[in-house]
């Protein structure tokens, strides 16, 4: 699972809050905390300051409150909370998987559970709606691919393709049970025929018998 992980394990940039338009950048290796910051002002004073930079190692950070407070300032405390993991050790390896891989393992999935996959991150919601994923979940689903349907895939995209074909085998399996339900109709309805005349063959033995 190491070999997953490359020498940047994180890296995000962003404008500091309003009023401030100082610009920053966080990144994390596999080593070290960086922090960057770019000074934007009209001001005279701050025109010739130069960009700047700070490194630390992942045990410095860990007691650097300063800096701490800063991410939290700038990227939000859920970014503060995922760089104070990875400098524990606590990797996403699923997310630093290849994609291919990725597509895969989601193929196994639920299509429900795939598609609330989807709402979890700009990554999934990208792979779930790739051509590639849809392919995958059609060959699952049926079996074997058409030239019939590549050539409709290849018109509408994969996704449109699963949808629509999903759509019209559920529109035929109606017909099936209305006609089933036809079916035993009819046969309650012959029953219920087929019953009368015996019946009324009864009254008519049992007529002569009270006159009698």
């Amino acid at each position: 699972m190491a070999s997953l992980l490359r020498e940047t394990l994180f890296e995000i940039s962003d404008q500091g809050p309003a009023p401030s338009k100082d610009f920053y950048t966080l990144v994390v290796t596999r080593r070290e905390v960086i922090w960057r910051w770019w000074k934007i002002s009209l001001r005279s004073e701050y025109r010739n300051t130069q960009p700047g930079q700070l490194r630390e190692s992942h045990e410095e950070f860990k007691d650097d409150s300063v800096l701490m407070h800063k991410i939290t300032v700038v990227f939000g405390p859920s970014i503060l909370t995922y760089v104070s993991n990875l400098c524990n050790g606590e990797f996403d390896y699923l997310d630093r998987m290849p994609d291919p891989l990725i597509l895969h393992i989601m193929t196994f999935l639920d299509l429900n559970d795939a598609l609330r996959l989807r709402c979890t991150s700009s990554k999934y919601k990208k792979l779930c709606d790739s051509d590639q994923f849809w392919e995958h979940r059609a060959k699952v689903e049926w079996g074997t691919i058409t030239p019939e349907m590549e050539s409709l895939a290849n018109i509408l995209g994969w996704k449109k393709m699963f949808i629509a074909y999903k759509l019209h085998g559920e529109d035929t399996d109606e017909p099936e049970e209305q006609d089933e339900e036809k079916s035993e109709q009819q046969v309650e309805q012959d029953e219920e025929k087929s019953a009368q005349p015996v019946e009324q063959d009864e009254e008519k033995s049992e007529q002569p018998l009270a006159a009698d």
